[in-house]
Formats: structure tokens, sequence, C-alpha cells
């Protein structure tokens, strides 16, 4: 008979391989992250409008290679720069949210 396998809770893998939350690695990769996750945000809101790279560059007054490093979390981003790049450049307005 084969032995079960002990399924781990995503939050435990995390913990294993990056530390708890709070220690300098663990930071890291949170804070990578929240970078992603704007990129995909705004990757996801572009394309809905059916808008290039070039033509949201345009609009908010930055380079095509920005918008493109920003979308893949390649750069972080001023938030002047990004609520520009989303009202601008979007037309969108920006809620931000502190816990």
């Amino acid at each position: 008979m084969t032995k079960p396998i002990e399924m781990k809770s995503f939050s435990r893998n995390l913990d294993e391989r990056y530390g708890k939350i709070g220690t300098p690695k663990r930071n890291a990769l949170e804070k990578n992250f929240r970078v992603f996750v704007v990129g995909e945000m705004l990757r996801e809101v572009r394309q809905t409008m059916n808008m290039s790279q070039d033509e949201l560059a345009r609009r908010s007054g930055t380079k095509k290679s920005y918008i493109s490093r920003l979308e893949n979390g390649k750069i972080d981003v001023q938030i002047s720069t990004l609520f520009r790049i989303l009202e601008e450049g979007l037309g969108r307005t920006v809620d931000l949210t502190i816990k």
C-alpha cells in the first residue's frame, strides 16, 4: 500500500520556501508580487480597451519600453507616473485602500 502524500497549504509552502512574513526574503517576494499584480492589471485594462503599448505611452507622456517593463514587472513605478498612466492614458480613476 502506498503512503498518502501530505498536501501543504500555499501559505505553508511560502513560509518554508521564503520564510515567515517579515523576513527579508519573504518581504522581497511580497514586493515583487505587488509589482507583478500592478503590471497585470495595467495590461488587462489596456488590452480590454484595444490599446497598444505605443498608444498608451503616447497618451500618458511616457515611452513604450517603459509601459512594457511596467507590464512585465521589471520596474518599480512612481505613484505620480502610475496615476498619469491610468488617468491620462487609460481614462481611469485610482482608488487606494490602506490597511
